[in-house]
C-alpha cells in the first residue's frame, strides 16, 4: 500500500488544502503547530474512522480536538492510495449527523461498500491498533502498546494454524468463554429448576402421605364399626334361636304338644260351660288356636333374610343416625381412594428418585462444557507453542535492525514475556531500564519495524511524527538509511531540518513538503 494524496476539505486548522506524497521518502516539514500531528491523525481517521466520545470523554478526545476551526459542520476529507495496484479514494464525513465513508476503485468506479467490510481487506485485514503498535509512530509515543503482544499470540496461531491471518485467536478464546459461561448459566437455571421442582414434589408427597395415614384411619375405623355389629348381631340372633330350640324341635314348625293342649282347652270349655253358651266359647277358642296354627306354619315359608338386613331389623334408634348400608359404601369408598393415594404417592416418589439421577440434559451441557474448555485450552497450549516460534522470527529481525542502526553496539535484542527487552552487549545482558532514552526509543523502533515485517503480509506506510528527537546525528543518518532500503514509503513530520540534511548528505533521494 502507498498513499498518494491527503485531501483535507475541512480537518482541524486546514480547508481545502491537499498534500501529495510519492515513493521512498517524504519529508513533511513545519514549525510548531504548523499542522504535522493534524495531517498524521488525518491519515489514521481516512482509514480507520473517528468516533465522537460520550459524556465528559467528549470534550478532549480525538474527534474534538481536530473539529474544524471553520465551518465545524463540515467536517470531511479524502485520501487516495494504491493496493493491489489499484488506486482508490475515500471520502469520510466525520460530522454525526452527516456522517458517511465512501470508497471507490478510480481505475474502473467501482463503488465499494467500507461498511461491509470492503476497505479492511483492501487493507489487509490492518485495524487501528495494529496500525498504532507497528508502522504509524505519533509524537513522543515510540513505546508500542499492551496490545502488540495480544497482536503476536493471535498471529502466531494465525499463521501456524491456518495459513493466514483471518482467525482472531483473542476473538476466539473471548467468544469460548463467553459460551462457557453460557452453559454454566443454563446448568445453574437447571439445578435451581430442578431443586424447585423436587422441594414442590416433595411437599406435594408429604400431603399425600398424610391423606394416605387419614384414609388408613378412617378405613380401620369402619372395618372395626362393621365388624363390631356384625359380631352383636350375631350374638342376638343365636341367642334367640337356642331359647326357641330349646322348646320346639330344631324341624318342627308347632309342637304336638300344643296342638293337644289347643284341643284340651276347646273340650273343657265346651263341657264345663252351660248351654248355649258352650258352642259360642268353643267355636271361638277353636278359632284362635286356628290362627295360631296357621301362623306358626306360616314361619318357615318366610324368605330368609342376608346378615345385613337382619341387622337392619335389629337396630337401635341409636343406630339408625349411621346406616349399615352407609358403612358399607363408606368401607368401599374409603378404600378405593386410599388406593388411589398410595399409588400417587408411589408416582411421587419414582419421579423424586428420577430427579436424583443426572438428566440427559445436565450431561449434555457437562460435554459441551468440558468441550470448549478443551478447545480453549487446546488453543492456548497451541497459540504458546507456536508463539515461542513467532518471537525466534521476531526477536531474530528486531535484532538486525537494532545492530543496524548502532552499527553493531548490540548485536541481540531478547523479547520477554510481555514484550519486556533487553539488549546484549559484548555477551552481557543489559536491561533496558539501564539504556538512554534515545537507545530505548530505538529499540523499539527495531521492535515495530521487526513487528510489521513479521505481522503483515502487505507492506505500508511507515509514518513518524518528530520520532527521532533523540537520536544522534549517526544513529538518526543509519535509521533514515534502513528506511530507504528496506520500506517502499515513509512518511517523515518534522519541525527540524536535520532529516533533510543527513539524507542530502548521504546521497539519498526524498520528497520535500512544506506543511
Amino acid at each position: 500500500m502507498k498513499i498518494q494524496e491527503l485531501i483535507l476539505n475541512n480537518f482541524g486548522k486546514f480547508a481545502d488544502q491537499s498534500f501529495r506524497t510519492g515513493d521512498g521518502i517524504n519529508i513533511l516539514y513545519g514549525e510548531n503547530e504548523s499542522g504535522k500531528s493534524t495531517l498524521h491523525t488525518f491519515i489514521k481517521g481516512m482509514l480507520f474512522g473517528m468516533e465522537r466520545g460520550r459524556g465528559r470523554a467528549s470534550v478532549h478526545d480525538t474527534f474534538s480536538t481536530y473539529e474544524p476551526w471553520k465551518n465545524p459542520g463540515h467536517y470531511s476529507g479524502s485520501l487516495k492510495f494504491v493496493s493491489g495496484g489499484k488506486t482508490f479514494r475515500i471520502d469520510r464525513n466525520f460530522d454525526k449527523y452527516t456522517k458517511k465513508a465512501e470508497l471507490v476503485c478510480e481505475d474502473d468506479g467501482e463503488l465499494l461498500s467500507v461498511a461491509d467490510g470492503d476497505l479492511e481487506m483492501i487493507l489487509g485485514g490492518l485495524n487501528a491498533g495494529n496500525y498504532e503498535n507497528t508502522v504509524s509512530v505519533g509524537q513522543l509515543k515510540i513505546e508500542t502498546g499492551k496490545s502488540l503482544a495480544a497482536e503476536f499470540k493471535n498471529y502466531a496461531t494465525n499463521y501456524y494454524a491456518t495459513g493466514n491471518s483471518e482467525f482472531n485467536l483473542e476473538k476466539t478464546l473471548r467468544n469460548l468463554d463467553e459460551k462457557q459461561k453460557t452453559l454454566e448459566r443454563k446448568i445453574k437455571d437447571s439445578l435451581i429448576a430442578k431443586q424447585a421442582a423436587r422441594e414442590r414434589m416433595e411437599q406435594e408427597a408429604s400431603y399425600v402421605w398424610r391423606d394416605v395415614h387419614r384414609l388408613e384411619e378412617e378405613h380401620n375405623r369402619i372395618a372395626e364399626e362393621i365388624r363390631h355389629r356384625q359380631e352383636a348381631a350375631g350374638q342376638e340372633e343365636t341367642e334367640s334361636r337356642r331359647v326357641i330350640d330349646e322348646l320346639r324341635p330344631e324341624k318342627w314348625r308347632i309342637h304336638p304338644v300344643e296342638i293337644l293342649v289347643f284341643i284340651g282347652i276347646v273340650v273343657l270349655a265346651f263341657i264345663l260351660i252351660a248351654k248355649p253358651w258352650n258352642y259360642l266359647v268353643s267355636i271361638i277358642l277353636f278359632l284362635t288356636c286356628g290362627l295360631y296354627v296357621w301362623n306358626r306354619m306360616k314361619v318357615g315359608k318366610k324368605q330368609e333374610k342376608t346378615p345385613p338386613e337382619i341387622i337392619l331389623e335389629e337396630i337401635t334408634p341409636e343406630e339408625e343416625k349411621i346406616p349399615m348400608e352407609k358403612l358399607l359404601w363408606e368401607q368401599a369408598h374409603v378404600g378405593e381412594e386410599l388406593r388411589e393415594k398410595k399409588t400417587q404417592y408411589g408416582n411421587l416418589r419414582e419421579q423424586l428418585d428420577d430427579l436424583d439421577e443426572v438428566s440427559e440434559d445436565y450431561r449434555e451441557y457437562d460435554k459441551r462444557r468440558l468441550a470448549l474448555r478443551l478447545a480453549a485450552d487446546k488453543l492456548n497450549e497451541l497459540s504458546g507453542e507456536l508463539q515461542d516460534q513467532l518471537e525466534d522470527r521476531l526477536t531474530g529481525k528486531a535484532s538486525e535492525i537494532l545492530t543496524y542502526i548502532t552499527d553493531g553496539k548490540y548485536t541481540r535484542l531478547l523479547i520477554g514475556e510481555g514484550l519486556h527487552m533487553s539488549v546484549m552487549k559484548e555477551g552481557r545482558r543489559i536491561p533496558m531500564e539501564q539504556l538512554s532514552r534515545g537507545t530505548v526509543e530505538q529499540i523499539y523502533f527495531a521492535l515495530r519495524m521487526a513487528a510489521s515485517h513479521v505481522l503483515h503480509e502487505e507492506e505500508y506506510p511507515v509514518i513518524l511524527d518528530d520520532t527521532f528527537v533523540h537520536y544522534d546525528d549517526v544513529r538518526l543518518g543509519n535509521t533514515l538509511r534502513w528506511l530507504s532500503e528496506n520500506r517502499k514509503q515513509v512518511l517523515i513530520f518534522t519541525c527540524q531540518k536535520r532529516e533533510a540534511r543527513l539524507l542530502e548528505k548521504m546521497g539519498i533521494a526524498f520528497r520535500g513538503i512544506n506543511v
